[in-house]
């Protein structure tokens, strides 16, 4: 483990250590050693940026950058967006497969938050009750083709919203999603890239969320 320490700021070994503590649990992945998704979004308009996300299996193995750049997002034009709050049943997001790994324990998540503009990282500790979720099979009917199947909750979607809150999500291609996690993240003070990029963000906002948050501004508090 003392390599993905060093991967943290100077100062946060302690607090890592801490959450990386603890018993390896037992158990596969959800759906026969298949990989699962990791995937990230964010409200409408409210664009985010992901310098990286690392992750820590149930088997202490540091999987790094499993996750990078653009978070899903909507922008609509004409201000028909909804950025206040969650989606009932939200989606996965944009990401991938997070082959090799077995279940998670701990995820790293580092992002610009474009619409503010500010800088955050959060440890998101994945609960073993989630890890018995995404284990589970369950029987679900899929309206796209209308039949019945044996799924899993095997997708982590994760959203980021202004202030620096995450929340975290499981499901699956025909499940609806559960909420399994909420994370206050903290601000970066070294800025964007880690103080290596002079300050500056990797993307200006697009011209339809700007328009949005200049005319409506961010609504905090309501993720």
């Amino acid at each position: 483990m003392t390599n993905f320490i060093r991967i943290f700021k100077k100062g946060k070994s302690l607090l890592l250590g801490l959450l990386l503590a603890g018993c390896v649990q037992e158990g596969s992945h959800a759906a026969g050693n298949v990989p699962w998704f990791l995937g990230f979004g964010a409200p409408d308009y409210m664009e985010v940026w992901i310098e990286t996300a690392d992750v820590v299996d149930v088997r202490e193995r540091v999987f790094r950058r499993v996750g990078a750049g653009i978070a899903s997002v909507r922008a609509p034009a004409d201000y028909k967006g909804k950025p206040a709050g969650w989606p009932e049943n939200p989606g996965s997001g944009a990401g991938r497969d997070v082959t090799g790994a077995d279940l998670p324990r701990l995820i790293y998540v580092r992002w610009q938050s474009l619409a503010e503009p500010q800088t955050y990282e959060a440890y998101v500790i994945i609960p073993e009750t989630a890890r018995e979720i995404m284990r589970k099979p369950e029987q679900a009917f899929c309206r796209l083709d209308g039949k019945w199947i044996t799924d899993y909750r095997d997708d982590i979607g994760i959203g980021l919203a202004p202030g620096g809150i995450v929340k975290v999500w499981l499901g699956g291609t025909c499940l609806k999603s559960v909420e399994i996690a909420r994370v206050e993240g903290s601000v970066l003070k070294e800025g964007p890239y880690q103080g290596k990029n002079e300050g500056h963000y990797a993307l200006p906002l697009s011209l339809e969320s700007k328009a949005y948050i200049e005319k409506y501004g961010i609504p905090y508090g309501s993720w």
